[in-house]
């Protein structure tokens, strides 16, 4: 169904230009912009299912290194620091007087996997809202990193298939909007390949904390 849709959107645009819509220079526009965005919806999906894909396969190498942890989730701030204004959203981290917190893992997919948890953050959180993340001690060898927002929430029934592949909480059509629909999936397959775990809280209508562990460097 996730790759039907966008397909047939893109097939019934270009039937139309090719059935007389052509001649029309705004119709011919209207509709090729519409196309292409319906092209860069299946070229996300295609893209994200082979990661799951090469994740579940055990294809995908992981790259592990030490890196800071602060150092990306700083990244991530500036990068949807734009995204977050346009709701109103404050996106809550300490900057100052923080160490560097150094840990192992593949950086570029640990930080994809905290861009995924922002994101959604965002795309549910409310407008005036915010999203905060922590990164706390929890036990010798290991931190654990917290991505909480005061948005929409979800309900209970729905937490245990949060992970599943195009699965959307279906709450007024409001989370059926933009992404792959695989975000959540990637999530999980990158924590479990590196043997960490993801958890899930959630308070319908009051908000979320997304959290997973991760070993600290030596």
């Amino acid at each position: 169904h996730e790759l039907k849709t966008p397909l047939f959107t893109v097939q019934g645009y270009l039937s139309t230009l090719i059935d007389g819509g052509m001649k029309d220079k705004n119709i011919r526009k209207k509709y090729l912009e519409r196309a292409e965005k319906g092209v860069e919806r299946l070229i996300y999906i295609v893209q994200d299912l082979d990661m799951i894909t090469k994740l579940e396969s055990g294809e995908l190498n992981l790259n592990i290194v030490d890196f800071n942890i602060i150092e990306v989730i700083q990244n991530i701030f500036d990068l949807l620091e734009m995204e977050a204004s346009k709701k109103d959203i404050m996106l809550l981290f300490d900057r100052k007087h923080i160490k560097p917190v150094m840990v192992t893992g593949d950086q570029e997919k640990i930080q994809q996997l905290i861009l995924n948890l922002v994101v959604n953050s965002i795309k549910y959180g409310k407008e005036k809202g915010s999203t905060e993340v922590g990164v706390e001690n929890l036990t010798n060898n290991k931190i654990i990193v917290r991505i909480t927002d005061n948005g929409e929430g979800i309900e209970k029934q729905h937490i245990p298939r949060l992970f599943e592949r195009f699965y959307r909480v279906d709450k007024s059509g409001a989370r059926t909007t933009g992404g792959s629909g695989l975000g959540l999936s990637i999530v999980k397959h990158i924590i479990e390949a590196h043997g960490e775990k993801i958890y899930v809280e959630s308070e319908f209508g009051k908000g979320s904390e997304f959290s997973f562990t991760l070993e600290k460097a030596d």
